[in-house]
């Protein structure tokens, strides 16, 4: 089985298996949970690199989720990458399971497909991933795919994050990263960041979140990586 078609196996079951949760939620609404949300930005900023060579972004989300936790999610941005790729778009369709394990300890666990329909080349991949929350305020997250960044090969990736109130309408939000790229891309990066986030006005909040990377990352992605500030308007519903 090629590359390609290995990659199409987990996106076609990613994909079949949240469209079955979302008819699932969708014929049972009393027992279901459906949210949303969207965003400008002045740059769309994932794991410490611009993906969209720091131009602004558009994003919006949907998510339909069960009383047992399981749930299904599809959320869009543009993207801007090599203009050979002739990349504009990305769609991440997830499915997963979110719940409490305690008083104070939550878990999520999910398969991510990231999906470049416009693009010329297999950009498209996927990964699972998994969070544990402590106190709603910190976690720790992990995710791993056979396929990182499209590639033939495996990737890991690591983050440590925290969420500070400061009041009922301003938080502070830190999180560092480290993403293991070895086999796939002959490297590995970390990343931090440090973000100020305002709720002036429900359902709508404010944010600015300065961004780093190492010199590994401005090796791998040259013009991607490096310090990096963005602000964003959002709002969740």
């Amino acid at each position: 089985m090629s590359s390609a078609s290995r990659r199409r196996v987990p996106a076609l079951v990613v994909s079949s298996l949240a469209a079955g949760l979302l008819l699932a939620a969708a014929s049972s609404a009393t027992a279901a949970t459906f949210t949303g949300s969207g965003a400008i930005s002045t740059d769309y900023v994932w794991r410490g690199t611009t993906q969209t060579q720091g131009d602004p972004a558009v994003q919006a989300g949907f998510k339909a989720a069960t009383d047992n936790g399981l749930y299904g999610a599809i959320w869009g941005s543009n993207v801007e990458f090599a203009p050979e790729t002739k990349a504009s778009s990305e769609i991440d369709v997830t499915v997963g399971w979110g719940g409490t394990l305690s008083e104070d300890w939550a878990l999520d666990v999910n398969l991510t497909h990231y999906r470049y329909p416009s693009t010329t080349v297999d950009l498209n991949w996927t990964e699972a991933i998994g969070t544990l929350t402590w106190k709603q305020n910190y976690w720790a997250q992990l995710g791993y795919s056979t396929e990182a960044l499209a590639a033939a090969e495996a990737g890991a990736y690591a983050q440590l994050g925290a969420r500070m109130p400061l009041s009922e309408q301003v938080r502070l939000e830190a999180a560092a990263g480290y993403y293991w790229l070895d086999d796939a891309y002959d490297d590995s990066y970390a990343h931090a960041q440090l973000g100020a986030v305002w709720a002036f006005k429900a359902p709508f909040e404010l944010r600015v979140t300065a961004h780093a990377t190492d010199s590994s990352a401005k090796t791998l992605f040259p013009g991607l990586a490096g310090s990096r500030v963005e602000a964003a308007l959002q709002a969740s519903f």
